[in-house]
C-alpha cells in the first residue's frame, strides 16, 4: 500500500538562518503539508494551474527547541510534494529570512516557478496577487494560501483582497490564545486598532459588549465574528483545528481552513489522517 506524503522532513544544518519553534509546530506542518498533498493530487486533472501562496514564509528551516530537530517549514514542504504546484509565491517582511529561503529554493528546487516578495503582506498584497496567473482564456487557476502569522497581524482587508476575483482556499493560523487572550486589556483600549484591522470592523468593541460572549469569552467572539465575515465573502463554514501544548490541555491557536466550495472542506477533512491524536476538530 502506497504511503502518504510525510510533511515532517528532517534536514541537516546548512549553516544558514534557521527560525526556532516549539514541538507543537509539527502538528501545523502535518496539516498544511497534508492538505497540500491531497489538494494537488485531487485537483491536478481538473485545473491547468495550481498556485501556492505563503504569506509568512520565513527562511524555510526551523529548529524544534525541545528536540533540536531541524525541519523544513511550509514553503519547502510545499516544494517537496510528489505532485507539485505550478507556481509558488513566498512573502515575508524579514528580508534576511526571505533571502535565505530563496537561497535554499534555488539550491534544492531548481526549475520551479517561484516569486519572493519582501514586506508586510498587508502592504504587499497587490504585488502578491499580481503573481497569481489570471483565470480564464482556457486557463483554470486554483490557489491555496497558507497564512502563518505570529499574532493577529493578518488584516481582513488583505484576505479579502487576495480572494476577490480569485479562487482561493485559505489555511489561517489564528493566534487567539497566544495573542488575543494575553493582550485582552490592551485590545479593549480605544487607541488600539489591531482587532479592528483583523476583523475589518471598527465597531467591534460595541458588538462585543452587546454579545453573549462579553466579557469572558473573547476568543469565541473573535472566532464567530471572523467566520461570519468570511461567510459574507462567500466562504463556507470553516474546518478548524485546535493546536494544543503536547501532553497538556492548553490551547495555543487555531488553524482554520476556509473554502468557497464544499469539495475543499471535504478534502481538508481527510487531512486528519496526517495529524496525531493531540489535534482535535472544532472549538
Amino acid at each position: 500500500m502506497k504511503k502518504n506524503f510525510d510533511p515532517i522532513i528532517e534536514v541537516e544544518d546548512d549553516e544558514l538562518d534557521i527560525h526556532p519553534s516549539h514541538i507543537w509546530s509539527e502538528q501545523k506542518y502535518k496539516l498544511v503539508g497534508g492538505y497540500c498533498d491531497i489538494f494537488t493530487k485531487a485537483m491536478r486533472k481538473e485545473w491547468e494551474i495550481l498556485v501556492y501562496v505563503d504569506l509568512y514564509a520565513g527562511p524555510g528551516y526551523t529548529k524544534i527547541i525541545e528536540t533540536n530537530k531541524i525541519l523544513r517549514t511550509s514553503p519547502l514542504i510545499a516544494l517537496s510534494l510528489p505532485n507539485p504546484f505550478d507556481v509558488y509565491i513566498f512573502g515575508d517582511d524579514n528580508k534576511k529570512y526571505l533571502d535565505t529561503l530563496e537561497t535554499r529554493v534555488k539550491r534544492d528546487f531548481q526549475g520551479k516557478e517561484t516569486f519572493f516578495i519582501n514586506g508586510d503582506c498587508n502592504r504587499t498584497i497587490e504585488e502578491i496577487k499580481s503573481k497569481i496567473p489570471a483565470h480564464g482564456k482556457g486557463k483554470r487557476v486554483l490557489t491555496f494560501c497558507f497564512a502563518d502569522p505570529f499574532d493577529l497581524n493578518l488584516e481582513f482587508r488583505t484576505v479579502n483582497e487576495l480572494s476577490s476575483n480569485k479562487l482561493v482556499d485559505l489555511l489561517i493560523l489564528q493566534a487567539y490564545y497566544m495573542d488575543a487572550n494575553r493582550n485582552y486589556e490592551n485590545y479593549l483600549n480605544d487607541d488600539n486598532d489591531k482587532i479592528a484591522k483583523y476583523l475589518g470592523d471598527t465597531n467591534w468593541r460595541n458588538k462585543f459588549q452587546e454579545s453573549e460572549f462579553y466579557p469572558n469569552n473573547f476568543v469565541q467572539f473573535l472566532s464567530n465574528t471572523y467566520d461570519m465575515n468570511m461567510r459574507a465573502h462567500k466562504y463556507l463554514e470553516p474546518q478548524r483545528n485546535s493546536i494544543k501544548y503536547p501532553f497538556k490541555n492548553v490551547k495555543l491557536y487555531y488553524l482554520s481552513f476556509y473554502s468557497k466550495h464544499p469539495r475543499g472542506n471535504d478534502l481538508y477533512k481527510k487531512v486528519q489522517t496526517y495529524a496525531d491524536d493531540q489535534i482535535g476538530l472544532g472549538i
